[in-house]
C-alpha cells in the first residue's frame, strides 16, 4: 500500500506536534504522558524555588514544582500559592502532613514532603491545599552563626585598635628612656643576685663543715647505743622483772589485807554509828555526854577550891593538938597528892 507524500508528510507533523507537546509537559515536570495528582500549598514567599525544582520523600523524588503564583489579596503568610505535583501514583497524602520550601543541598532548592502518621483522618485529595511551611536554608543557618562570631570579632578587632593605639601614644621617647631605665635596674639587680649567690656559697661551705662534724658525733653517739645494745636490753629486762614481780609477788595479798581491814574498820564505824561500845554511847548517848561534862566541870571546882582553902577540908596538929576536919588515912593522903600534883600550875 502506497501513501501520498502528503498524506506521510501529515503523520509526519501530528507525531511531531505529539513528541513536543509530551515534551513541553516533561520539562513542566509532569509525566511524560502527563496524568499526575496536583496538590498546593501557600507560603509568605518562594524560598527562591523555581518550576520543575524536585519534590522529594524522604530523600526520594516523587514529584515536580509545577506552578509559582503570587496573590497580592492573601494575608502575609499566604502570599505566595505554590502547585506540585506527585508522579507516583501509590502514594497517598494523610491529612495533617506538611510540605517545605527548603534546600536539598548545598546547590538545589525543592520541597520536602513530610507525611502525617495519623491516618484515621483521611487523606488529601488531589487540587487540595496542604500545610506549607519555609524551612531555613543552608547559607541562611551559616549566617545566622556566622554573625555572632563576626560581630565579637569586630569587637575584638577594635579593642585591638584602642590598645594598639595605646601602646602607640606610650611609645615615645620619655617612655624608651623610662624602659631603659628599668631595664638597667634590672641588671643591676641581677649582679647582687649574683652576690648574693655567692656569699650563700661561701656560708653552705662553711656550714657544711659544722654540719660534718654534727653528723659524726650522731655517728658517733648511735655506735655507743649499738655497742650498749646489750646493756640496755639486761636493764629494760630487769626492770620488767621487777615490776612484774612487784605485781605477782604479794601484791594480790596486800590488796586482799586492805580489803579485810577496810571491812573491818567499816563494821567498827558500823557498831559506832549504832551506839555498840563505850566510844558509841560515848558518841550517841547525849545524856551520857552532859554527865560527863558535868562531872568534870564539878572536880575543876572542887580542885580549885581545895588549892585555895585547903584548912577547909584538912586540918592537922603538929605538937598533938586537936585535928580538926576530916581525919585521913595515910593511903587517901597519898591519892590527894597525887591529884593535888596532877594540876597543872
Amino acid at each position: 500500500m502506497k501513501f501520498s507524500k502528503e498524506l506521510k508528510a501529515g503523520l509526519i507533523a501530528i507525531a511531531a506536534i505529539v513528541f513536543l507537546v509530551a515534551g513541553v509537559n516533561f520539562l513542566k515536570g509532569n509525566s511524560f504522558f502527563g496524568g499526575d495528582k496536583i496538590y498546593y500549598a501557600y507560603f509568605p514567599n518562594s524560598g527562591q524555588i523555581a518550576p520543575s525544582n524536585n519534590v522529594t520523600l524522604n530523600g526520594v523524588i516523587i514529584g515536580k514544582v509545577m506552578t509559582i503564583e503570587y496573590i497580592a489579596s492573601n494575608t502575609p503568610d499566604k502570599k505566595v500559592k505554590i502547585g506540585f505535583s506527585i508522579a507516583e501514583k501509590s502514594i497517598q497524602i494523610p491529612k495533617g502532613s506538611r510540605i517545605e520550601v527548603g534546600s536539598l543541598d548545598l546547590l538545589n532548592k525543592g520541597m520536602l514532603l513530610y507525611l502525617s502518621s495519623d491516618l484515621s483522618k483521611g487523606f488529601v485529595q488531589p487540587g487540595e491545599t496542604i500545610e506549607g511551611k519555609l524551612s531555613v536554608d543552608m547559607f541562611s543557618q551559616v549566617k545566622q552563626y556566622a554573625d555572632p562570631i563576626s560581630q565579637k570579632v569586630q569587637a575584638m578587632m577594635s579593642s585591638v585598635d584602642k590598645m594598639v593605639g595605646s601602646l602607640s601614644a606610650f611609645w615615645d621617647n620619655t617612655a624608651t628612656s623610662e624602659i631603659e631605665g628599668s631595664m638597667k635596674e634590672v641588671k643591676m639587680a641581677i649582679k647582687k643576685l649574683g652576690n648574693v649567690a655567692n656569699q650563700m656559697e661561701g656560708f653552705v661551705a662553711d656550714e657544711k663543715i659544722k654540719f660534718d662534724k654534727i653528723l659524726n658525733n650522731v655517728e658517733n653517739i648511735t655506735y655507743n647505743l649499738k655497742k650498749s645494745n646489750e646493756e640496755i636490753s639486761s636493764i629494760i629486762g630487769n626492770t620488767k622483772k621487777i615490776t612484774d614481780d612487784i605485781v605477782t609477788s604479794k601484791y594480790k595479798e596486800v590488796i586482799s589485807e586492805a580489803k579485810e581491814s577496810l571491812k573491818s574498820f567499816n563494821d567498827v564505824l558500823v557498831k559506832i554509828k549504832n551506839g555498840d561500845g563505850s566510844i558509841g554511847l560515848l558518841l550517841n548517848d547525849k545524856q551520857l555526854y552532859n554527865e560527863l561534862v558535868n562531872s568534870n566541870k564539878d572536880l575543876q571546882n572542887l580542885l580549885q577550891d581545895l588549892q585555895k582553902n585547903p584548912n577547909r577540908y584538912i586540918h592537922m596538929s603538929v605538937f598533938g593538938a586537936k585535928v580538926k576536919g576530916t581525919q585521913l588515912s595515910p593511903k587517901d593522903e597519898k591519892k590527894l597528892k597525887k591529884i593535888l600534883d596532877s594540876i597543872p600550875e
